[in-house]
């Protein structure tokens, strides 16, 4: 008797293993290039630092449920740490915004005498499923010469095009394109004479 019912609850407890769901990663990604003009001074461009909220800096997914509760989706997540995508994605949507220009998360590896030091601070990244990813970023450009560092904040609600954590990290990418864009703007403002 004892020894069916403990046979019956191992069996019970491996079919409940046996239909766990399984985890989904995620990857941000620059936004496809659009045709420019190419800059006419080749520039150099180093993201220096990439900070993010300890809210968000875990593997899960965190989703907004309302003002006052986030769930954090054990089943749902980021395939490399969240700091090291937003910094590759900035990189990279930097690339495509400034054309010409040779940008890194590295400055050690621009080496361009004319080089362009970044920070970006993410002070909130929200993920609301089915509905909006929202970026809050305030940034600094370093130009190369002696001169002002041009300061900026931008704030971006991108709405999701589809239901599903797809739909999501596509709606973050494309608030990622928009923060490259006005820091692009910055480092463009300065190369006019």
């Amino acid at each position: 008797m004892m020894r069916s019912l403990l046979l019956t609850a191992v069996l019970v407890t491996m079919s409940g293993c046996a239909s766990s769901p399984q985890a989904k990663f995620y990857t941000l990604s620059a936004v496809p290039p659009s045709a420019r003009a190419e800059t006419a001074t080749p520039v150099g461009i180093a993201l220096d630092s990439v900070t993010v909220p300890d809210l968000v800096d875990r593997p899960q997914f965190v989703v907004r449920i309302d003002a006052t509760q986030v769930k954090i989706d054990e089943y749902a997540r980021w395939a490399e740490p969240l700091k090291s995508q937003i910094s590759r994605v900035l990189v990279a949507d930097l690339a495509q915004s400034v054309p010409g220009a040779l940008v890194s998360s590295s400055s050690q590896w621009v080496g361009a005498v004319h080089t362009y030091h970044v920070s970006v601070d993410v002070q909130s990244f929200e993920s609301a499923l089915n509905d909006t990813a929202t970026i809050a970023v305030l940034w600094t450009v370093r130009p190369p010469k002696p001169g002002t560092a041009v300061n900026g904040r931008t704030i971006v609600h991108e709405p999701t095009s589809a239901p599903g954590y797809d739909a999501l990290v596509d709606a973050h990418n494309r608030a990622l394109a928009s923060v490259s864009s006005d820091i692009a703007g910055a480092i463009r403002s300065t190369l006019r004479p």
